[in-house]
């Protein structure tokens, strides 16, 4: 069966603002909400369709994709994904849209359904240290972590205030009748479990301190102050929750001769008024190892070599950035007697003076080019 479009599943049009957008949303939750249809199965599919269509028009970046391609952006992954879609997702997501027409703090949904919720630990902050080279070619990086996990010997039995769903539930009269409203339970803190037995060095959740090392792999082009997340490997959660995730920031090494700006390098190659003259072939660092670059004779000071793809790789994968050489021409500052003679009778040689050519761009010209 065809999707319907999610603006029609809201009553909204295209224009509509977040705020219409969430009133919408609101609207459409508090009507089909599970407690409110308890079996309606018609009504169960319409809370969960809201609910997709609300996740992908209140976030600017999924409503500019659905906008101009439909549904067929979110066939390969994003949204919900329709028919999958996790009641427990959606209250963990948008409970608070909710507010207080169903008590609040909603992680789960009435009915005896067993709206358990499962707990995350915490998560985990590193700092990775990479050179320029690593992030020109992606590297993998093994790091010890310190992290908190079960301890063995950690049991678990099901909480006897909530037997075991997480939940709590009472019936109040509102304004739209007589409701079930739920919360998590306050003394397992909805996992639905408390701490049997422990060893003596785990702490009051049954958890430890452990010592790993965790592979991360890095893909070229990242940026200084980037953040990876490395899913499962943080502090895990007492019973049966899932882990939290290891967040990696990144910090790029400053390199000792390349100079980055974006996926450009720059590169500051210094040439002695001989080689100037008469030209020359000189080494040069790049991200990929040492090259070898040629010198025209009659070079002048300021120019830029663009070597193209000797730059940093794009993380969206749009290819590579380039390598500006940029030419500075050293001017003695002390010259001997037989050179300083060999100047003096060059000063007014028409060879010495300055003729720019049509073809030597001004210094604002260079600049325009580095960033086209």
């Amino acid at each position: 069966m065809a999707k319907r479009d999610y603006y029609e599943v809201l009553g909204v049009n295209k224009g509509a603002s977040e705020a219409e957008i969430k009133k919408a949303y609101r609207k459409k939750a508090i009507q089909f909400h599970p407690d409110k249809n308890p079996d309606d199965k018609e009504a169960e599919a319409k809370f969960k369709e809201a609910a997709e269509a609300y996740e992908v028009l209140s976030n600017a970046d999924k409503k500019a994709r659905y906008d101009q391609f439909g549904h067929q952006a979110f066939e390969n992954g994003g949204g919900f994904g329709g028919g999958s879609m996790n009641m427990d997702d959606i209250f963990s997501q948008f409970g608070d849209i909710f507010g207080s027409a169903f008590g609040g703090g909603f992680s789960g949904f009435g009915g005896g359904g067993g709206g358990q919720r499962r707990t995350k630990g915490s998560n985990l902050r590193i700092r990775v240290k990479l050179t320029l080279e690593e992030i020109a070619n992606g590297v993998e990086k093994k790091i010890k972590v310190k992290r908190k996990v079960q301890a063995p010997g950690t049991t678990y039995k099901t909480c006897s205030t909530c037997h075991g769903t997480g939940q709590v539930t009472r019936i109040a009269n509102t304004i739209l009748g007589r409701m079930q409203t739920s919360a998590p339970c306050n003394v397992c803190g909805g996992a639905g479990e408390i701490i049997d037995k422990k060893p003596a060095d785990a702490d009051a959740q049954g958890l430890k301190i452990s010592e790993e090392t965790v592979s991360i792999k890095i893909p070229a082009g990242v940026v200084d102050g980037m953040q990876l997340k490395v899913s499962g490997k943080g502090n895990e959660a007492p019973g049966n929750g899932i882990p939290g995730d290891l967040l990696v920031a990144i910090q790029e090494v400053e390199h000792e001769k390349l100079q980055r700006e974006g996926d450009n390098l720059h590169y500051d190659l210094y040439v002695s008024y001989p080689e100037a003259v008469l030209g020359a072939s000189k080494e040069i660092d790049t991200v990929t190892g040492k090259v070898r670059i040629k010198i025209e004779p009659g070079v002048q000071s300021g120019k830029i070599l663009r070597l193209r793809g000797k730059g940093i790789p794009s993380i969206n994968g749009y290819g590579k950035g380039d390598l500006l050489v940029h030419v500075n021409v050293w001017t003695p500052k002390t010259l001997n007697k037989q050179q300083r003679e060999f100047f003096e009778t060059m000063r007014d040689d028409e060879h010495f003076t300055p003729k720019p050519e049509s073809t030597d761009k001004s210094f604002f010209e260079k600049v325009k080019d580095m960033f086209s």
